[in-house]
C-alpha cells in the first residue's frame, strides 16, 4: 500500500454517495513495520455496538462524572487540585455546548485538513470503511484506540455523530490511538471554547491531562478558539 496523495483523500470523500466507502487517512508508526494496527490483525468489531444505541449526552455526562472523581487515596493530585483542573466547572457538568452556523460546506475544510495531515505525515496511507457518515467510519473499520477507556467504539461513534452536527466535525484521519478531525465552525470566544473543552475532557481525559500545559481545562479551551481541527490522544498504557 502506498502512502496516500494530499488530494486523494477529497477525490475519494467526492464518490462517498455512490461507494458507500469513507475514506481515512490511516498513521503508524514510522519504525512499525507491521503498519500497527491498520495491517497486525488489532482491529475488531466483536464488542462495538451499533451508535444508534447510544446517547451522547448520557455518555459525556457519564464520563465527565467518572474522571472528575476525587479519589484522596490515589490521586497525586489534592482535591482542590483536582478540581482546579477542570475549573471553571469543577466536578459540575456543563451540559453540552450549543452548537454554531457552519462558515461553510464541512467537507471543504476537511480537505484542506487532509493535505495537512499528508503534508505532516506524509507515510499516511488512505483506507476505506463502509459507512453511511464520516462519524461511523471507526466503528465501521474496527478501530479500538480508545482501549482503556471504552471497548466500544460505538460509543465514540455516537458523540463524533453529535459534533458532526453540531460543529460540522469530519472524520480525516486516525492512528493506533490517535484521531483526527476537521471542524467546520469551532468555538469563537473562550467562553464558547471551555464548554467544548469539558466535552473533550469527557471524551478523552488525555487531552487535558498529557496534551496539555498547563494541564487544565482553561489552557486547553484556551487553544480552541477558531481552531479548525481537533486532535485527540488516548494513552491505551492507563487502566
Amino acid at each position: 500500500m502506498e502512502p496516500a496523495s494530499a488530494d486523494l483523500w477529497a477525490t475519494v470523500r467526492e464518490l462517498h454517495g455512490r461507494t458507500g466507502l469513507w475514506p481515512l487517512l490511516l498513521e503508524s508508526s514510522p519504525h512499525d513495520d507491521e503498519f500497527r494496527p491498520w495491517e497486525s490483525g488489532e482491529l475488531s468489531l466483536e464488542k462495538i455496538t451499533c451508535p444508534d444505541l447510544h446517547d451522547h449526552a448520557t455518555l459525556l455526562a457519564t464520563w465527565w462524572v467518572q474522571y472528575t472523581e476525587v479519589d484522596a487515596d490515589s490521586d497525586p493530585l489534592s482535591p482542590t487540585e483536582r478540581i482546579a483542573v477542570t475549573a471553571p466547572y469543577g466536578q459540575r457538568w456543563p451540559g453540552l455546548a450549543p452548537g454554531k452556523l457552519f462558515a461553510a460546506e464541512p467537507t471543504s475544510f476537511a480537505a484542506e485538513y487532509a493535505v495537512h495531515l499528508t503534508a505532516q505525515n506524509p507515510d499516511m496511507r488512505l483506507g476505506l470503511a463502509a459507512a453511511g457518515r464520516g462519524a461511523d467510519a471507526l466503528a465501521a473499520a474496527g478501530w479500538t484506540g480508545p482501549l482503556n477507556y471504552t471497548n466500544d467504539t460505538g460509543e465514540i461513534a455516537a458523540v463524533l455523530r453529535s459534533w458532526e452536527d453540531r460543529f460540522g466535525a469530519v472524520v480525516v484521519g486516525v492512528g493506533s490511538a490517535d484521531l483526527y478531525l476537521s471542524i467546520a465552525a469551532p468555538p469563537s470566544t473562550l467562553q464558547e471554547a471551555l464548554h467544548v473543552a469539558a466535552e473533550h475532557f469527557a471524551f478523552c481525559p488525555d487531552n487535558i491531562w498529557q496534551n496539555s500545559h498547563p494541564y487544565t481545562l482553561a489552557a486547553y479551551a484556551e487553544r480552541l478558539v477558531g481552531l479548525n481541527s481537533w486532535e485527540f490522544w488516548w494513552d491505551r498504557r492507563t487502566v
